[in-house]
Protein backbone atom coordinates (compact mmCIF):
# COMPACT_ATOMS: atom_id res chain seq x y z
CA UNK A 1 0.00 0.00 0.00
CA UNK A 2 1.52 3.54 -0.94
CA UNK A 3 1.34 6.40 1.26
CA UNK A 4 -1.23 7.93 -1.83
CA UNK A 5 -3.56 5.63 -1.00
CA UNK A 6 -3.24 5.24 2.93
CA UNK A 7 -4.13 9.19 2.48
CA UNK A 8 -6.94 9.20 0.10
CA UNK A 9 -8.34 6.66 2.53
CA UNK A 10 -7.75 8.29 5.57
CA UNK A 11 -9.35 11.64 3.69
CA UNK A 12 -12.38 9.61 2.79
CA UNK A 13 -12.45 8.47 6.01
CA UNK A 14 -13.13 11.76 7.83
CA UNK A 15 -15.27 12.57 4.86
CA UNK A 16 -17.92 10.16 6.27
CA UNK A 17 -17.45 10.52 9.46
CA UNK A 18 -18.09 14.44 8.74
CA UNK A 19 -20.74 13.23 6.76
CA UNK A 20 -22.27 11.23 9.60
CA UNK A 21 -22.04 13.88 11.55
CA UNK A 22 -23.75 16.37 9.43
CA UNK A 23 -26.83 14.35 9.08
CA UNK A 24 -27.23 13.61 12.58
CA UNK A 25 -27.19 17.38 12.75
CA UNK A 26 -29.61 17.59 9.92
CA UNK A 27 -31.82 14.50 10.87
CA UNK A 28 -32.32 16.25 14.62
CA UNK A 29 -32.82 19.98 13.39
CA UNK A 30 -35.44 17.83 11.17
CA UNK A 31 -37.44 15.97 13.88
CA UNK A 32 -37.08 18.72 16.24
CA UNK A 33 -38.95 21.14 13.48
CA UNK A 34 -41.15 18.32 12.86
CA UNK A 35 -42.26 17.66 16.85
CA UNK A 36 -42.82 21.46 17.15
CA UNK A 37 -44.85 21.66 13.78
CA UNK A 38 -46.68 18.37 14.48
CA UNK A 39 -46.91 18.42 18.34
CA UNK A 40 -47.80 14.46 19.07
CA UNK A 41 -48.73 13.06 22.44
CA UNK A 42 -49.83 9.19 23.99
CA UNK A 43 -50.95 11.51 27.02
CA UNK A 44 -54.70 11.06 25.89
CA UNK A 45 -58.22 9.38 26.13
CA UNK A 46 -61.58 9.35 24.54
CA UNK A 47 -64.33 11.11 26.67
CA UNK A 48 -67.76 11.95 26.54
CA UNK A 49 -70.48 13.81 28.67
CA UNK A 50 -71.74 11.57 31.48
CA UNK A 51 -75.10 12.77 32.80
CA UNK A 52 -76.47 10.89 36.04
CA UNK A 53 -80.10 9.86 35.71
CA UNK A 54 -82.22 10.87 39.12
CA UNK A 55 -86.13 10.71 39.44
CA UNK A 56 -88.18 13.87 40.01
CA UNK A 57 -90.26 12.12 42.58
CA UNK A 58 -89.42 9.37 45.14
CA UNK A 59 -91.04 5.74 45.22
CA UNK A 60 -90.41 1.89 44.49
CA UNK A 61 -89.71 1.25 41.02
CA UNK A 62 -92.22 -0.81 39.04
CA UNK A 63 -90.67 -1.41 35.67
CA UNK A 64 -87.10 -1.70 34.44
CA UNK A 65 -86.75 -1.28 30.97
CA UNK A 66 -83.32 -1.32 30.05
CA UNK A 67 -79.92 -3.26 31.44
CA UNK A 68 -76.82 -2.20 31.93
CA UNK A 69 -74.30 -1.21 29.20
CA UNK A 70 -77.67 -0.98 26.83
CA UNK A 71 -77.76 1.61 24.23
CA UNK A 72 -81.11 3.96 24.43
CA UNK A 73 -82.41 6.41 22.25
CA UNK A 74 -84.19 10.12 23.07
CA UNK A 75 -87.34 9.43 24.26
CA UNK A 76 -87.04 5.49 25.26
CA UNK A 77 -88.87 4.36 28.57
CA UNK A 78 -85.84 3.86 31.32
CA UNK A 79 -88.24 2.70 34.37
CA UNK A 80 -91.19 3.60 36.21
CA UNK A 81 -91.47 5.13 39.76
CA UNK A 82 -94.59 4.11 41.43
CA UNK A 83 -97.42 6.05 39.86
CA UNK A 84 -100.29 5.29 42.48
CA UNK A 85 -100.10 7.90 44.96
CA UNK A 86 -99.26 10.93 42.26
CA UNK A 87 -102.40 9.54 40.60
CA UNK A 88 -104.23 9.99 43.64
CA UNK A 89 -102.99 13.29 44.23
CA UNK A 90 -103.85 14.25 40.87
CA UNK A 91 -107.41 12.83 41.35
CA UNK A 92 -107.77 14.93 44.51
CA UNK A 93 -106.31 18.01 43.06
CA UNK A 94 -108.97 17.81 40.73
CA UNK A 95 -111.50 17.54 42.71
CA UNK A 96 -110.70 20.05 44.42
CA UNK A 97 -110.65 22.18 41.42
CA UNK A 98 -113.86 21.20 39.86
CA UNK A 99 -115.76 22.16 43.60
CA UNK A 100 -113.89 25.56 43.42
CA UNK A 101 -115.50 25.83 39.54
CA UNK A 102 -118.56 25.18 40.46
CA UNK A 103 -118.51 28.01 43.00
CA UNK A 104 -117.56 30.35 40.99
CA UNK A 105 -120.51 28.91 38.34
CA UNK A 106 -123.04 29.32 41.53
CA UNK A 107 -121.89 32.67 41.65
CA UNK A 108 -122.40 33.74 38.42
CA UNK A 109 -125.65 32.22 38.36
CA UNK A 110 -126.10 34.66 41.45
CA UNK A 111 -125.54 37.54 39.68
CA UNK A 112 -127.19 36.49 36.18
CA UNK A 113 -130.49 35.83 38.97
CA UNK A 114 -129.52 39.36 40.37
CA UNK A 115 -129.11 40.72 37.18
CA UNK A 116 -132.66 39.59 36.00
CA UNK A 117 -134.13 40.77 39.57
CA UNK A 118 -132.54 44.01 38.79
CA UNK A 119 -134.10 44.31 35.37
CA UNK A 120 -137.62 43.45 36.80
CA UNK A 121 -137.37 46.07 39.59
CA UNK A 122 -136.29 48.52 37.23
CA UNK A 123 -139.51 47.79 34.89
CA UNK A 124 -141.86 48.53 37.83
CA UNK A 125 -140.56 51.82 38.58
CA UNK A 126 -140.43 52.83 35.14
CA UNK A 127 -144.41 51.32 35.06
CA UNK A 128 -145.37 52.85 38.56
CA UNK A 129 -144.20 56.44 37.33
CA UNK A 130 -146.19 56.38 34.00
CA UNK A 131 -148.80 55.34 36.02
CA UNK A 132 -147.83 58.50 38.75
CA UNK A 133 -147.87 60.60 36.26
CA UNK A 134 -151.12 59.80 34.29
CA UNK A 135 -153.30 60.11 37.89
CA UNK A 136 -151.89 63.51 39.08
CA UNK A 137 -153.66 65.64 35.78
CA UNK A 138 -156.46 64.07 36.91
CA UNK A 139 -156.75 65.12 40.37
CA UNK A 140 -157.82 68.46 40.44
CA UNK A 141 -160.57 67.71 38.07
CA UNK A 142 -161.84 65.73 40.59
CA UNK A 143 -161.87 62.18 38.40
CA UNK A 144 -159.57 60.34 40.91
CA UNK A 145 -159.32 60.69 44.54
CA UNK A 146 -156.59 61.67 46.94
CA UNK A 147 -155.95 58.24 48.29
CA UNK A 148 -155.56 56.84 44.45
CA UNK A 149 -153.11 59.57 43.48
CA UNK A 150 -151.16 58.33 47.10
CA UNK A 151 -151.41 54.67 46.63
CA UNK A 152 -149.72 55.27 42.79
CA UNK A 153 -146.86 58.08 44.90
CA UNK A 154 -146.37 54.64 47.83
CA UNK A 155 -145.94 52.10 44.84
CA UNK A 156 -143.53 54.37 42.84
CA UNK A 157 -141.19 54.80 46.10
CA UNK A 158 -141.86 51.19 46.94
CA UNK A 159 -140.53 50.09 43.48
CA UNK A 160 -137.76 52.12 43.40
CA UNK A 161 -136.89 51.05 47.03
CA UNK A 162 -136.70 47.41 45.60
CA UNK A 163 -134.90 48.52 42.46
CA UNK A 164 -132.18 49.76 44.65
CA UNK A 165 -131.52 46.65 47.16
CA UNK A 166 -131.67 44.66 43.97
CA UNK A 167 -128.84 46.72 42.73
CA UNK A 168 -127.51 46.17 45.92
CA UNK A 169 -128.18 42.16 45.60
CA UNK A 170 -126.23 42.54 42.07
CA UNK A 171 -123.23 44.15 43.38
CA UNK A 172 -123.16 41.94 46.82
CA UNK A 173 -123.01 38.82 43.90
CA UNK A 174 -120.19 40.67 41.80
CA UNK A 175 -117.89 41.36 44.42
CA UNK A 176 -118.70 37.71 45.71
CA UNK A 177 -117.82 36.36 42.26
CA UNK A 178 -114.24 38.33 42.58
CA UNK A 179 -113.24 36.54 45.64
CA UNK A 180 -113.83 33.39 43.47
CA UNK A 181 -112.99 34.21 39.90
CA UNK A 182 -110.43 33.14 37.30
CA UNK A 183 -108.04 35.35 38.82
CA UNK A 184 -108.87 34.61 41.88
CA UNK A 185 -106.02 33.09 44.15
CA UNK A 186 -108.15 30.14 45.47
CA UNK A 187 -108.79 29.18 41.94
CA UNK A 188 -105.09 29.96 40.71
CA UNK A 189 -104.21 27.91 43.50
CA UNK A 190 -106.11 24.94 42.25
CA UNK A 191 -104.93 25.02 39.10
CA UNK A 192 -101.48 25.40 39.96
CA UNK A 193 -102.01 21.88 42.64
CA UNK A 194 -103.28 19.94 39.29
CA UNK A 195 -100.57 21.24 36.79
CA UNK A 196 -98.02 20.15 39.93
CA UNK A 197 -99.74 17.08 40.21
CA UNK A 198 -99.74 15.95 36.56
CA UNK A 199 -96.21 17.15 36.40
CA UNK A 200 -95.57 14.54 39.46
CA UNK A 201 -96.90 11.78 37.71
CA UNK A 202 -95.42 12.44 34.13
CA UNK A 203 -92.25 12.14 36.19
CA UNK A 204 -92.87 8.54 36.76
CA UNK A 205 -91.98 7.86 34.03
CA UNK A 206 -88.47 8.38 33.71
CA UNK A 207 -87.12 8.69 29.68
CA UNK A 208 -83.81 8.92 27.88
CA UNK A 209 -82.98 12.88 27.45
CA UNK A 210 -80.99 11.89 24.47
CA UNK A 211 -79.19 8.87 22.26
CA UNK A 212 -76.61 7.23 25.17
CA UNK A 213 -75.37 4.05 26.57
CA UNK A 214 -76.56 3.05 29.95
CA UNK A 215 -73.78 2.43 32.70
CA UNK A 216 -73.31 1.13 35.78
CA UNK A 217 -76.53 0.25 36.43
CA UNK A 218 -77.37 -1.57 39.93
CA UNK A 219 -80.70 -1.74 40.42
CA UNK A 220 -83.52 -3.50 39.90
CA UNK A 221 -87.52 -3.79 40.43
CA UNK A 222 -88.79 -2.97 43.66
CA UNK A 223 -85.88 -0.77 44.80
CA UNK A 224 -86.64 2.50 46.37
CA UNK A 225 -85.29 5.02 44.16
CA UNK A 226 -85.34 8.46 46.02
CA UNK A 227 -85.81 11.96 44.58
CA UNK A 228 -83.25 13.82 43.22
CA UNK A 229 -80.73 10.81 43.95
CA UNK A 230 -78.77 8.88 40.79
CA UNK A 231 -79.84 5.60 39.81
CA UNK A 232 -76.96 5.29 36.84
CA UNK A 233 -75.61 6.98 34.80
CA UNK A 234 -76.02 7.74 30.86
CA UNK A 235 -72.93 7.86 28.53
CA UNK A 236 -74.05 10.72 26.06
CA UNK A 237 -73.55 9.30 22.67
CA UNK A 238 -74.33 12.72 20.98
CA UNK A 239 -70.46 13.92 20.97
CA UNK A 240 -67.33 12.17 21.52
CA UNK A 241 -64.11 13.91 22.02
CA UNK A 242 -60.44 13.20 23.23
CA UNK A 243 -58.58 14.80 26.01
CA UNK A 244 -54.68 15.13 24.96
CA UNK A 245 -52.74 16.26 27.24
CA UNK A 246 -49.83 18.74 25.57
CA UNK A 247 -46.36 19.89 27.19
CA UNK A 248 -47.18 23.99 27.77
CA UNK A 249 -43.80 24.03 25.00
CA UNK A 250 -46.20 23.28 22.25
CA UNK A 251 -48.80 25.80 23.27
CA UNK A 252 -47.89 27.93 20.40
CA UNK A 253 -47.86 25.27 17.52
CA UNK A 254 -51.82 24.55 18.97
CA UNK A 255 -54.91 26.29 18.00
CA UNK A 256 -58.78 26.03 17.83
CA UNK A 257 -60.04 24.70 14.42
CA UNK A 258 -56.58 22.51 13.72
CA UNK A 259 -57.05 19.86 12.05
CA UNK A 260 -55.73 16.25 14.37
CA UNK A 261 -54.89 12.49 13.79
CA UNK A 262 -56.04 10.29 16.78
CA UNK A 263 -55.10 6.83 16.59
CA UNK A 264 -56.68 4.14 19.36
CA UNK A 265 -55.10 1.49 21.16
CA UNK A 266 -58.56 -0.20 21.10
CA UNK A 267 -58.64 -0.49 17.61
CA UNK A 268 -54.91 -0.35 15.82
CA UNK A 269 -53.72 0.80 12.16
CA UNK A 270 -56.93 2.57 12.09
CA UNK A 271 -57.21 6.42 12.20
CA UNK A 272 -59.31 8.76 13.20
CA UNK A 273 -59.71 12.41 12.46
CA UNK A 274 -60.57 15.46 14.91
CA UNK A 275 -60.82 18.54 15.17
CA UNK A 276 -59.08 20.87 18.21
CA UNK A 277 -61.87 22.77 20.28
CA UNK A 278 -59.95 24.57 22.59
CA UNK A 279 -57.22 24.78 25.01
CA UNK A 280 -57.60 24.70 28.80
CA UNK A 281 -57.03 27.95 30.52
CA UNK A 282 -56.18 26.44 33.96
CA UNK A 283 -54.89 23.57 36.35
CA UNK A 284 -54.50 22.49 39.08
CA UNK A 285 -50.76 23.48 40.79
CA UNK A 286 -48.80 20.77 41.76
CA UNK A 287 -49.15 19.72 45.64
CA UNK A 288 -52.80 21.52 45.71
CA UNK A 289 -55.41 19.23 47.89
CA UNK A 290 -58.69 18.86 46.20
CA UNK A 291 -59.16 19.92 42.64
CA UNK A 292 -63.12 20.92 42.21
CA UNK A 293 -63.77 21.92 38.66
CA UNK A 294 -59.85 22.16 37.67
CA UNK A 295 -57.96 19.14 35.62
CA UNK A 296 -55.03 17.65 37.86
CA UNK A 297 -52.32 16.74 35.26
CA UNK A 298 -49.29 15.19 37.28
CA UNK A 299 -45.88 16.83 35.78
CA UNK A 300 -43.69 14.92 33.93
CA UNK A 301 -39.95 14.65 34.50
CA UNK A 302 -38.40 16.04 31.14
CA UNK A 303 -34.66 16.76 31.18
CA UNK A 304 -34.02 18.68 34.06
CA UNK A 305 -36.89 21.44 34.21
CA UNK A 306 -40.40 20.09 34.95
CA UNK A 307 -42.87 20.81 32.02
CA UNK A 308 -46.24 21.24 32.77
CA UNK A 309 -49.14 19.54 30.72
CA UNK A 310 -52.40 21.18 29.29
CA UNK A 311 -55.31 19.98 28.21
CA UNK A 312 -56.59 20.09 24.51
CA UNK A 313 -60.17 18.65 23.22
CA UNK A 314 -60.46 17.79 20.14
CA UNK A 315 -63.71 16.64 18.62
CA UNK A 316 -64.04 13.18 17.26
CA UNK A 317 -65.83 12.46 13.95
CA UNK A 318 -68.63 10.36 14.38
CA UNK A 319 -68.10 6.81 14.90
CA UNK A 320 -68.48 3.66 12.73
CA UNK A 321 -71.01 1.30 13.60
CA UNK A 322 -67.75 -1.07 13.65
CA UNK A 323 -65.48 0.98 15.69
CA UNK A 324 -67.57 2.66 18.78
CA UNK A 325 -66.18 4.74 20.95
CA UNK A 326 -65.66 4.20 24.38
CA UNK A 327 -65.21 6.38 27.11
CA UNK A 328 -61.47 5.88 28.53
CA UNK A 329 -59.97 4.53 25.85
CA UNK A 330 -56.24 4.90 25.48
CA UNK A 331 -55.07 7.53 22.34
CA UNK A 332 -52.40 9.00 20.09
CA UNK A 333 -52.83 11.86 19.06
CA UNK A 334 -50.96 14.13 16.46
CA UNK A 335 -51.73 17.96 15.69
CA UNK A 336 -51.26 18.32 11.89
CA UNK A 337 -51.21 22.54 12.00
CA UNK A 338 -53.90 23.14 9.36
CA UNK A 339 -56.93 24.93 10.50
CA UNK A 340 -60.35 23.65 10.18
CA UNK A 341 -63.88 24.76 10.62
CA UNK A 342 -65.02 23.10 14.00
CA UNK A 343 -67.77 20.49 13.24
Amino acid sequence: MTATDDQGRRTLGRLLGAAIVLGAVALSAWAWWLTYRHPRTDDAAVRANIVGIAPHVGGPIVDLRVVDNQLVHEGDLLFVVDPRPYQAKLDASQAVLSLTHAEVDAQRDAIAGAQAELERRSAEVQYAGDYLRRVEPLLQPGYVTVDRVDEARTKLLSAKASRENARQERERAQKLLAQFGELNARLQASEAAVESAKLDLDYCYVRAPFDAYVTNLNIAVGEYAREGQQVFALVDNRSWYVIANFRETFMQSIAPGMKAEVFLLSYPGHRVHGIVQGIGWAILEPGTAGGGVLPRIEPTLDWVRLAQRFPVRILLEPPEAARPYRMGSTAVVTIRGQASAPP
